[in-house]
């Protein structure tokens, strides 16, 4: 446990606990994670029983799984169908609701729906079935893109050309962008995302304090990095000077993963995204550039589905708003368990739903 337990050491949680309560003023501070991992983490080691009661911890938009609208799932579920079609992914995505079903839920053959690992794997399903087209689904923010990349160039280099991505990546400075201006949400300090920031680096966040007068802090893990990351905000807003400030140093550098930055700029350029709560977010999506069109899914396939519909009782696009929690839904832990989801923050396990419902918050 070398290199875990030094970051849950109950001693030095107290120590950075009382130190966040010698300088926390009465006023409510709104702190928004848009990182599933966070999310999961707060839940998991009750932080916001360490903390002040006005420091209000809400949940953004960090799951790829749960911000992906139901177009997407729609449209995978319509190429399951074709008898020549296997749909690769990840396996938390075969339980996302679409407008009727999900991937699980919509009859397929299990041959047409295949879990996999990785993106390779996917490359390999595809190198091992020559007579079908392999389509992986592609989903994540900026540090699944890389990897998916890699896959394209890998499928070019290989020859395999059964292979295509049904490009849904999603890219995360936009979209916190969208909510600094969303006039029901409002945040006083970020804590951002740790495994996007190893390969982007510190400075897409730069904008934030600088237009926004907004503290941001990028954080690991851990409960110590946690709680660590809360005490560097107030610090920020008591001495109002507002910056991006580097608490996971030991695996985010300034400058990202420059080698993961150039394939990802090779691959993917960027486009328009619909974000499940947050809807059209200019610049906030990737898609694949025109010489690698052959892998690009939605330019090898007619894909036709109707306008997409949403569960009414479902309040998740709230929720990853930071305007609700998973409490105040009328489905959370009744209708809408993790075994049964009706929306996508219940069904990942970096869902704010499934978060809530695990650790019983």
């Amino acid at each position: 446990m070398k290199y875990i337990d030094e970051f849950r050491n109950a001693g030095l949680i107290k120590t950075i606990k009382n130190k966040i309560f010698s300088i926390y003023s009465e006023d409510k501070l709104n702190f928004m994670e848009v990182c599933g991992g966070h999310t999961h983490a707060i839940c998991k080691f009750g932080i916001r029983d360490l903390i002040p009661e006005g420091i209000n911890l809400i949940s953004g938009p960090g799951c790829p799984v749960c911000v992906t609208e139901n177009s997407y799932i729609d449209k995978a579920i319509d190429l399951a169908r074709r008898r020549e079609v296997i749909i690769a992914t990840f396996g938390d995505m075969v339980k996302v609701p679409g407008s009727q079903a999900s991937l699980e839920t919509s009859g397929l053959n299990s041959k047409s729906v295949r879990v996999c690992y990785s993106s390779m794997d996917a490359l390999e399903l595809a190198a091992e079935n020559q007579d079908h087209e392999v389509v992986f689904l592609g989903i994540g923010f900026e540090t699944t893109a890389p990897t998916i990349a890699a896959t394209i160039l890998a499928a070019k280099e290989r020859g395999i050309n059964n292979f295509s991505v049904l490009a849904g990546n999603k890219t995360m400075p936009a979209a916190m962008q969208s909510l600094l201006e969303a006039e029901d949400v409002s945040i006083d300090g970020f804590i951002c995302p740790g495994h996007v920031s190893t390969i982007t680096g510190t400075g897409i966040y730069d904008f934030i304090p600088e237009d926004y007068n907004v503290a941001c802090v990028v954080a690991g893990f851990e409960p110590i990095d946690i709680m660590e990351t809360i005490y560097l905000l107030i610090e920020q807003i008591k001495s109002d000077s507002p910056k991006v400030k580097n608490q996971y140093k030991r695996s985010v550098k300034p400058q990202g993963n420059t080698k993961a930055l150039k394939i990802l700029d090779e691959v993917f350029v960027g486009c328009d995204a619909i974000w499940r709560g947050l809807g059209n977010i200019p610049g906030s999506g990737l898609k694949i550039r025109k010489k690698y069109r052959m892998f690009d899914t939605e330019q090898k396939f007619d894909i036709q589905v109707s306008s997409s519909e949403r569960h009414q009782g479902c309040i998740c696009g709230a929720i990853m708003r930071g305007v609700k929690k998973p409490p105040e839904c009328q489905l959370f832990g009744t209708e809408c368990i993790p075994e049964s989801p009706i929306g996508p923050c219940m069904v990942s396990a970096e869902g704010a739903c499934a978060a809530y419902f695990k650790y019983k918050q």
